[in-house]
């Protein structure tokens, strides 16, 4: 009888961070939706959520709640919450973890939903009209995962074991690197912007089907991603041109950084060799960067960030370039690659007007060749203040192809 009375344990606890203090409050609150009935097919899930929104009463606040099993638990109205708060974030962290050690999950992963800029951050709030840096994400799930030990010793071995980012453009090294430090294991996200409301919320289901196979359950995430349909027949579409699933194992994650210093101090040392900087450039051009749809303009910084193995093989071959230049363009795809579990993209976005993405396979990596490209938002937006752009030697190689 004691027994009974024991609540299922759980595979996965999914925190769902949605930021809806924006004008994608309602369009991504289908997600939670999505979660709701999804939870009633797989009672290995446990949805722990943390929803700032206006939807139904026209008045920010934030909704705190549970969903498993069809239903909702936990729920609390609270005043709204700020969702670019790096400690708003963390607290959060930590509560997915305290309902994680109490459902027994074995895993737990996070995701943010929201606006996203890449390696300048995400989670944008309009009422306090601000951003969350990148590196202040990664830190704040560090600081979760930190607080969630300190208040429960006996669960101090839990962490985030991945993070599936329901915004536009975060699979990049930058954001890989810093979760990685952050002692994520897992990234699922798009590099390329996305159309919302985004990343179904049965990919927790894919997480929790596939315990202890990685691949399985890389290849799992990205085809529910890239099967959804939005909208209706005749006019529906599809949320992303591009999806991975990337593995940041933390001696992954040094042969990139390594690689990718080795290719940019090659770089920077060509700095008086007029042609090997024109070939340099000649093929970084080749590589079209991200926000390849119809109506981006010009000045967008997102232009710089291009799928980092097509470009690192581009580089390798090359023949107009030095052997240490296009070895180490080679090293630096290898490592890359290596961080792929799984990957999908699309020949023809019908969304972005049919614009190709066969080549955005894996992460991105920002590579200016022009003034403009460096960091062109900076400082409400900035790609470049964060230690992976810092530990690979960027600044030396863009100051010689920008």
């Amino acid at each position: 009888m004691v027994e009974s009375l024991r609540p299922a344990q759980r595979s996965v606890e999914f925190g769902i961070y949605r930021d809806g203090d924006n004008n994608l409050d309602e369009s991504q609150g289908i997600t939670l939706r999505q979660a709701l009935k999804d939870s009633t097919r797989d009672p290995r899930v446990e949805y722990t959520v943390q929803d700032t929104t206006s939807a139904g009463t026209g008045r920010l606040r934030t909704d705190c709640f549970t969903i498993s099993g069809g239903g909702v638990g936990q729920a609390q109205i609270d005043a709204p919450h700020d969702m670019a708060s790096e400690k708003n974030l963390a607290k959060f962290v930590a509560h997915v973890l305290e309902n994680a050690e109490k459902s027994g999950a074995k895993q737990t992963w996070i995701e943010l939903t929201d606006h996203g800029a890449g390696d300048g951050g995400g989670l944008e709030a309009d009422s306090t009209g601000r951003i969350m840096p990148m590196p202040q994400i990664a830190q704040a799930i560090s600081d979760g995962v930190r607080m969630h030990a300190q208040e429960h010793p006996e669960d101090a071995g839990r962490g985030v074991d991945g993070v599936v980012a329901n915004q536009c453009l975060m699979a990049s090294l930058g954001f890989a690197d810093a979760l990685s430090h952050a002692g994520v294991r897992y990234l699922a996200a798009s590099p390329e912007t996305m159309v919302s409301p985004g990343v179904p919320s049965n990919v927790a289901d894919a997480i929790a089907k596939h315990p202890g196979d990685a691949n399985a359950m890389g290849d799992a995430v990205v085809g529910d991603v890239m099967r959804q349909s939005y909208g209706v027949k005749g006019d529906d579409w599809k949320p992303a041109a591009a999806f991975d699933v990337l593995d940041l194992d933390p001696a992954k994650m040094r042969q990139v950084e390594s690689s990718v210093k080795d290719l940019n101090d090659t770089i920077a040392a060509h700095k008086n060799d007029a042609a090997s900087v024109d070939a340099l450039r000649s093929d970084a051009r080749s590589i079209r960067g991200m926000v390849r749809f119809h109506d981006a303009t010009p000045d967008m910084p997102w232009h710089a960030d291009r799928p980092a193995m097509a470009l690192y093989d581009t580089i390798a071959s090359d023949t107009r370039l030095d052997s240490p230049t296009r070895d180490a363009a080679a090293k630096a795809e290898k490592a890359v690659s290596d961080l792929v579990i799984a990957h999908k993209e699309s020949r023809a976005f019908a969304p972005f007007n049919g614009s190709n993405y066969s080549d955005a396979a894996g992460p991105t990596v920002h590579f200016p060749i022009k003034p403009g490209q460096v960091d062109p938002w900076a400082p409400r937006v900035s790609e470049t203040h964060n230690r992976f752009f810092s530990e690979t030697d960027a600044a030396a190689a863009e100051r010689v192809l920008a």
